[in-house]
């Protein structure tokens, strides 16, 4: 298992929008966060900064060929398109990233 610290920024006129859709997300999305070995998914935000941050634990053995296979999902596609024009991307991001992955620097059961 390892686990995953992201960021991103949000619009302030975003974050009601963004916490509606959360509150129902699709079932498909879901069903495909699953099958893609992701666990303990969890997003947090950050008044008045505006900062998304998302922790999950990934349990595959593969983590690029899951992320493409979720990808490549109509579902999860459709659902990106609600979500992503209320995202802001760091500009420290890395090519391909639109979350910027974190160091984990501690950590402690």
């Amino acid at each position: 298992m390892t686990r995953h610290g992201q960021v991103i920024g949000i619009g302030a006129d975003a974050i009601a929008e963004y916490k509606r859709l959360h509150t129902d997300v699709w079932l498909g999305v879901l069903a495909k966060i699953s099958e893609c070995n992701i666990r303990n998914y969890s997003i947090f935000l950050k008044e008045p900064e505006n900062v998304l941050f998302a922790y999950f634990e990934y349990v595959g053995t593969d983590f690029e060929a899951d992320m493409k296979k979720m990808a490549a999902d109509p579902e999860t596609q459709r659902w990106w398109t609600f979500c992503e024009p209320l995202q802001r991307p760091l500009d420290s991001r890395l090519e391909g990233e639109w979350w910027a992955e974190m160091e984990e620097v501690f950590h402690h059961d």
